[in-house]
């Protein structure tokens, strides 16, 4: 049955828009929770470790975007190891990256402090990410 099964030319990008989509509204719960936590009262480990696992589903989102042709394994794979370069980068300091990490785009991009918990944050973030791709795409590629 022809008619049955997706054209194959419009599955990625129909993929990639709806990650684009899950993207956004990762952002806008990142920012809010770290705009608006404190003075919601949440705990500073929900505050901090909650962006950081937001900050990792974004990046599997939006790896997921660039490369929709890609496994989720592939792209988990390529989230992780942007995630340990990101945190790793925290040990290294030069003037004009230290500069960068005390502007709120550099915060919110690259951290400030090093941590290993940020670590596992970031690996429930990009196990959260695949769980949502996988709820709401329907996609049984691994």
């Amino acid at each position: 049955m022809r008619g049955a099964q997706p054209d194959k030319s419009i599955a990625p990008l129909r993929t990639s828009l709806l990650r684009a989509a899950l993207a956004l509204v990762v952002i806008a719960c990142g920012l809010s929770l770290r705009w608006y936590g404190f003075p919601l009262g949440l705990p500073a480990f929900v505050v901090k470790y909650g962006g950081s696992l937001l900050w990792a589903t974004m990046v599997l989102l939006l790896v997921g975007v660039l490369l929709p042709r890609l496994t989720r394994t592939q792209i988990a794979a390529i989230a992780a190891a942007i995630a340990i370069v990101v945190e790793f980068s925290r040990l290294v300091h030069a003037p004009w990256l230290d500069a960068f990490r005390l502007t709120t785009a550099g915060a919110l991009l690259l951290g400030r402090i090093f941590s290993l918990w940020n670590l596992v944050a970031y690996a429930a973030g990009i196990a959260i990410g695949l769980w949502l791709t996988s709820q709401t795409a329907g996609s049984t590629r691994e």
